[in-house]
């Protein structure tokens, strides 16, 4: 190549193990890497757009000192469509963060969203960056759809998890992947953990420290259809069979999909004891987010030239 490769960063999905992608930014700003092209999905679009709105530093911030009050208290219960509405979590990054067109980003940045109706993967490169973002982040039965263009989108980790065709698409020459939910299947659920402790661990039991209804309602979801344990021990609740199933089908097209799309390098942070809603423990995640970066710099470097092959 006359000129030096164009680098694109892809980051994939994972509900709260999403916050590793933090970390895997801030280890290769400090090794002097910086990609030009930044491609996310569902949480990936979210730390992504950060990162190519120069606001990755504010986000980080924020994410370190988040609590479980305050994440239950971006929540706004819609019961239709989705669990969730989304316009307080929507509001809450409109009047702290800024909303440019995707266009005017100091990064080219674009995520993944999946149409409801036709199945089909759609690529949002235009418009506002909030909403662009909520649309890749419409988890099904969680977040309601976003309509945008006469179109239902939810998100797009069903169809595109690490959306590293969109990075080769939008001109990289050297794609940087990082796969958060490689390490899922076959690990015991955090219900299945405490379960087998005699009570949740803290870390993971948003009813121990939260009343109303989202609190009660998790709870029943954890338990019996009457609000006691009352299945076999070996059956898994309704929360654990959705968080299962959702683990295989993430696995499963993120293979697929990187064996047909390979990335030059793939970054697997070790998350497999995060659960899909422990957003509170943001530096955990952060710190494994570096480690794993630091385990491929080596290859990346050597892709990059920097050292001999």
């Amino acid at each position: 190549m006359s000129r030096p490769p164009r680098i694109g960063l892809a980051l994939g999905s994972g509900s709260a193990r999403g916050w590793s992608h933090i970390g895997v930014i801030r280890a290769l700003e400090a090794a002097g890497i910086s990609p030009q092209v930044v491609c996310g999905t569902s949480i990936g679009a979210l730390v992504g757009a950060a990162y190519a709105a120069g606001e990755i530093e504010r986000l980080h911030g924020w994410v370190r000192t988040l609590r479980w009050q305050e994440v239950v208290k971006l929540v706004d219960l819609k019961m239709d469509g989705g669990l969730i509405e989304g316009g307080k979590l929507v509001d809450f990054f409109r009047t702290h963060y800024r909303d440019d067109d995707i266009a005017q980003l100091p990064r080219a940045f674009g995520c993944v969203a999946t149409e409801l109706v036709s199945g089909r993967e759609i690529w949002l490169r235009e418009g506002p960056v909030i909403d662009a973002v909520r649309a890749s982040i419409a988890l099904p039965g969680l977040f309601t759809p976003v309509e945008r263009d006469g179109r239902l989108l939810v998100d797009g980790g069903l169809v595109n998890p690490v959306p590293v065709s969109l990075c080769r698409a939008m001109g990289a020459d050297l794609v940087i992947a990082v796969d958060l939910n490689w390490d899922l299947i076959g690990r015991r659920s955090w219900v299945q953990e405490a379960r087998g402790a005699g009570q949740a661990p803290a870390a993971t039991q948003p009813e121990a420290n939260h009343g109303g209804f989202l609190a009660s309602m998790l709870a029943r979801l954890r338990k019996g259809r009457n609000g006691g344990d009352s299945r076999p021990d070996d059956m898994p609740s309704l929360l654990e069979v959705l968080s299962t199933s959702l683990n295989i089908m993430q696995v499963r097209i993120t293979q697929s999909r990187l064996a047909g799309e390979p990335a030059d390098a793939v970054i697997r942070p070790r998350l497999s004891g995060f659960a899909s809603m422990d957003y509170h423990r943001a530096e955990v995640a952060i710190a494994e987010g570096e480690r794993a970066l630091e385990r491929e710099l080596p290859l990346i470097e050597e892709l990059l030239g920097r050292r001999p092959a």
